[in-house]
Parts: C-alpha cells; structure tokens; sequence
C-alpha cells in the first residue's frame, strides 16, 4: 500500500477525481488522466450493450477527443489489484511506456503504482 497522504498533491487529485466519478455514477470503476498541460479528464466505466469501455480508456479517450498531445500521469479506482494490460495500453498510446497509473481500492488508498509500459 501507499500512503496517499504522501502522493504528490496533483497526483492526490486525480485519485480524488477518479473516485468521485466511481462514487458518483454508481459504476464499477472511475478514473482520471492528467494531461501535458495539467488538465484533468474524469471518467466512469462505460456499459452499455453496444459499447463497453473501462474508465481508464475512457478517461484517455476524453483526453485526445479534448486534443491532449501527452500524459503524465492517470489513477483508476477498482476493486482490482492492478490496471489491466488494456488500460495500460491506452495510457501507453499517450503518455509513454513510463507514465505512471496509480492503482486505487474504493478507499481512495493507492495500493499499487505501475507504469504504462
């Protein structure tokens, strides 16, 4: 475990975000990118019947759509143990094979930091 009191306070707000958007809509998962500029893209998970997108991926995909060229970081909140290699992928596809996703319980605790790559 990490101790979120002692994550980075940018870092701190994404997690915040992402378990807001969790929280808030009721959905499995929330998640937050920062871009290359600071700004912020919120997303829950996506389960309709003909699309069905985890809130990582649709977090990164707010992003692009909103015209970010970069990452430097993203959080997911999830019961998970880990961001699965999907979710890494698309975070990849932005922000390097070193952009790092925290790795959120329900609790807002970060349990796990990993990379994109």
């Amino acid at each position: 475990m990490t101790d979120s009191s002692a994550l980075d306070p940018e870092d701190r707000k994404i997690v915040t975000l992402a378990r807001s958007a969790r929280a808030r809509n009721g959905v499995p998962e929330g998640a937050a990118v920062r871009d290359e500029t600071g700004r912020t893209y919120v997303a829950g998970t996506v389960a309709l019947d003909s699309l069905k997108l985890s809130a990582l991926r649709t977090a990164v995909a707010m992003a692009v759509a909103s015209g970010a060229t970069s990452l430097e970081a993203a959080a997911v909140v999830t019961e998970a143990d880990t961001a699965s290699a999907e979710d890494r992928a698309a975070v990849r596809d932005l922000g390097g094979a070193e952009t790092p996703v925290l790795v959120a319980g329900p609790d807002g605790t970060v349990r796990t930091t990993v990379t994109a790559g």
